[in-house]
């Protein structure tokens, strides 16, 4: 039996939305450790720098749009790898509905690695990033 809802049947919306937090475990770069919490624009930049160091389809544990294919770019001239990297970093990226916008890329390479840098313009405020990519 399929439901039958006439036009002059009002849906009552009785709940409201609720931003989660961003709190979650701080990574230790240096030392290669979990220490403490951290929430905000800093659990932001450590998602940004997480999602863009992961391979995108390598790892079963996550989603397949979580990550980057950063992998197809080894051996690929400079110039395609610019635009490449480009967008493969905003399909990585805006995936998340907490960054709105990805703007002021810079690209620069030196021998087998390129440079680049933008900014992520999130909920939590502009975070600068810098990414640097074995090619």
């Amino acid at each position: 039996m399929i439901p039958n809802q006439s036009l002059n049947d009002r849906l009552v919306i009785d709940f409201e939305e609720e931003v989660q937090p961003t709190r979650t475990y701080r990574m230790d770069h240096v030392r290669k450790r979990i220490v403490g919490y951290t929430d905000g624009n800093e659990a932001m930049e450590q998602a940004i720098y997480k999602a863009m160091g992961t391979e995108r389809y390598e790892n079963i544990i996550y989603s397949w749009n979580f990550g980057a294919e950063i992998a197809k770019l080894f051996g690929k001239p400079i110039p395609y790898v610019y635009s490449e990297l480009q967008r493969i970093t905003k399909e990585c990226l805006l995936i998340d509905n907490r960054i709105n916008e990805l703007s002021d890329f810079n690209f620069s390479h030196k021998k087998n690695k390129v440079f680049m840098s933008f900014t992520a313009h999130t909920v939590y405020g502009e975070i600068p990033i810098e990414r640097e990519v074995d090619i």
